[in-house]
């Protein structure tokens, strides 16, 4: 077996992704500490087509040295905007008809491993480190899905997180490469 080069994998420019079919997804990003967690939320939004990212509150937005250390350039290519206040951004998302879910630990929730798509736009919300999804944002979701966890801890990273919920959700579309 041969590892392909970079110049094979036929990588589409930033203009071509600008223009490419986005899947039905925007990203939410509820108060994050960490500049290297926006970077790798970007970059794995970028692979996988995501419509939009919307940073709240503390979030940092681009460009900063440490969000571009680990997006590679996707925050040239994914669409973006920010919001003070991560309530309002759902609020306008859900009077537009998108169906937004946290992903979070609740009482009531779906789960990653086997929730269906709505029917229409979707967006996940992602909290803080350390406090999660805020109460005010977790009072206004239409859902909520956890993911599975079984080891001693309780938490998972929010760009692992963030990357598990991506690739569910692409799957569930069924996109392939060139679609």
């Amino acid at each position: 077996m041969r590892k392909l080069e970079n110049i094979e994998l036929n990588r589409m420019d930033v203009d071509e992704f600008k223009k490419s079919k986005k899947i039905p997804l925007t990203i939410i990003l509820d108060n994050i500490r960490s500049l290297s967690n926006v970077g790798s939320v970007f970059r794995t939004s970028d692979a996988f087509l995501v419509k939009e990212i919307i940073l709240c509150g503390i979030t940092a937005k681009p460009p900063q040295k440490e969000i571009q250390k680990t997006a590679l350039g996707a925050t040239d290519s994914v669409d973006w905007r920010y919001f003070e206040s991560t309530f309002d951004a759902v609020k306008e998302l859900q009077s537009k008809g998108t169906v937004v879910w946290a992903v979070e630990q609740a009482e009531e929730k779906l789960w990653a491993n086997s929730f269906d798509l709505p029917k229409k736009d979707l967006a996940l919300v992602f909290g803080n480190e350390v406090k999660g999804v805020s109460e005010e944002v977790m009072s206004i979701v239409d859902d909520c899905v956890e993911i599975p966890q079984f080891g001693t801890k309780h938490s998972l990273n929010i760009s692992i997180s963030a990357g598990i919920m991506i690739w569910e959700i692409f799957k569930k579309l069924d996109r392939k490469k060139g679609d």
